[in-house]
């Protein structure tokens, strides 16, 4: 297609054409000539706005797509906020075709709609600037009130829902999955694709705010390093983090063990961090709900990020680039 704003004939064939307002809160959707959404809201709701860039390929529209809403829906649940609608921006590199930009805009109304979302507003644009797919979801979502990162006060507990590195496992067996194959059997690489179901984190995250949660946090890019690193800058905590208390799948080992990779510095979408004040308590309830979680440590006072391996303690370091970028 050619540099530039899509045509008009392209935006009402390729990309409304796909889209579909079911949510009774959304008041003003996309068409042409509208540059906002907008959605209507009780009163005393607090707004929550999270947003997050993809690069990805054509090719794999699917995966795009879901990686994307994910990614910012995740993000809205970490904050105790109900998902309300999206608004998405795709650019294009000048190689793509418009069969292509229909089928991603297919793939991301679907990817919406399993959180019953609507696609408010957008924009879509061909750029020589860019050399691959870049699609860029900013969602909405309200809450009585926002639970912050920076909730934790010493003294809390720390809680992980499901399993670290779980996207990183299924990006792993996308990335490698020539090599992989020829190490694994099919039924261990058939397993740990089924760990796809598990990414998303809002019934954690409800089940959580009914708890009473003083914190949350998604662990997404820089692993669950990265994200006690986050929650313990944002909160001027230190912590006491017992290492092997930190949940993890054996596929999600065994790959990372042959890959080379750090499962706890890679991306791992679909676990939620927590501080509380009754980390037994909010583990029960989590149990309750069917949702594996551990209680992994303690905030302390003070600066020191402390990870214990049974005898040995070694300092938590500042998040460093995901391992995930490091996998050819």
């Amino acid at each position: 297609m050619k540099s530039g704003k899509i045509s008009e004939a392209i935006l009402k064939r390729s990309v409304l054409k796909q889209l579909h307002i079911e949510n009774a809160a959304t008041v003003v959707a996309s068409s042409v000539g509208e540059d906002c959404g907008a959605v209507k809201l009780e009163k005393a709701c607090q707004v929550a706005i999270s947003s997050d860039p993809i690069f990805g390929d054509l090719d794999d529209p699917k995966a795009l797509a879901e990686r994307t809403v994910l990614r910012a829906i995740n993000n809205l649940a970490a904050a105790g906020a109900t998902p309300l609608g999206l608004s998405v921006v795709v650019l294009l590199p000048t190689s793509a075709k418009e069969p292509q930009l229909r089928k991603l805009m297919e793939e991301l109304e679907r990817a919406a709609k399993a959180f019953s979302m609507d696609i408010l507003s957008g924009h879509t644009e061909v750029t020589r600037s860019v050399s691959q797919c870049i699609v860029m979801v900013t969602a909405m979502g309200k809450a009585n009130e926002v639970v912050r990162t920076s909730g934790v006060k010493p003294g809390m507990d720390i809680v992980v829902s499901k399993w670290i590195a779980l996207s990183g496992t299924l990006q792993l067996l996308e990335r490698k999955k020539e090599a992989l194959r020829e190490h694994f059997s099919q039924p261990f690489l058939n397993q740990a694709k089924k760990l796809e179901v598990c990414l998303p984190i809002l019934s954690e995250a409800a089940v959580a705010v009914s708890s009473g949660v003083s914190a949350m946090h998604d662990v997404s890019e820089g692993g669950i390093f990265g994200a006690l690193w986050d929650m313990a800058e944002a909160s001027g905590v230190g912590l006491e983090i017992d290492l092997k208390k930190i949940p993890i799948r054996q596929e999600t080992v065994e790959i990372c063990e042959y890959l080379g990779v750090n499962p706890y510095k890679l991306v791992s979408g679909g676990s939620l961090l927590m501080a509380t004040e009754d980390g037994l308590g909010l583990v029960r309830e989590l149990e309750n709900h069917g949702i594996p979680c551990a209680l992994i440590g303690k905030a302390t006072h003070g600066n020191d990020r402390v990870l214990i391996n049974e005898d040995e303690r070694r300092f938590l370091e500042t998040p460093q680039k995901d391992e995930i970028y490091l996998v050819e």
